[in-house]
């Protein structure tokens, strides 16, 4: 009786040695035994690795695409803190912020005037007495 159930559960519902030695209360050496003198071992220990193999090759395409994403997001990570560190260089050289660097930071109030080569404030949007109304080109 204990032989038979110990050969549905390897061969039907395909448990390991050692889940079956847990589940019947034995050693999975007896359960290695009894379950090699039955004729369809070999064709189940090749269908067990073939399993496995297929198993195997499906989580190493999921750790590759994970290593993938990862990557990739290091890699935005290390672009976005790159242009933090340059924005942070550019307005923090002094107390207040160059004519330059004012011009890059509010790009929509100046307009290029290619015949004086400079960059000319828009007279439309009001400015105050400390906001340049000339930035020469560099």
């Amino acid at each position: 009786m204990l032989k038979e159930k110990i050969i549905n559960l390897y061969y039907i519902e395909h448990l390991s040695v050692k889940d079956i030695a847990h589940d019947v209360n034995t050693s999975s050496s007896y359960i290695s035994k009894i379950i090699q003198k039955d004729s369809r071992y070999n064709s189940e220990k090749i269908y067990r690795k073939e399993k496995s193999k297929s198993k195997r090759k499906v989580a190493q395409n999921n750790f590759i695409k994970q290593k993938r994403e990862r990557q990739r997001q290091e890699d935005n990570y290390d672009i976005v803190r790159a242009q933090h560190n340059q924005a942070t260089r550019e307005f923090s050289k002094h107390n207040h912020l160059s004519n330059e660097n004012y011009r890059k930071w509010n790009y929509s109030a100046y307009k290029y005037s290619p015949s004086k080569h400079r960059y000319e404030f828009d007279p439309k949007l009001g400015r105050s007495s400390d906001v340049p109304k000339y930035i020469k080109e560099r």
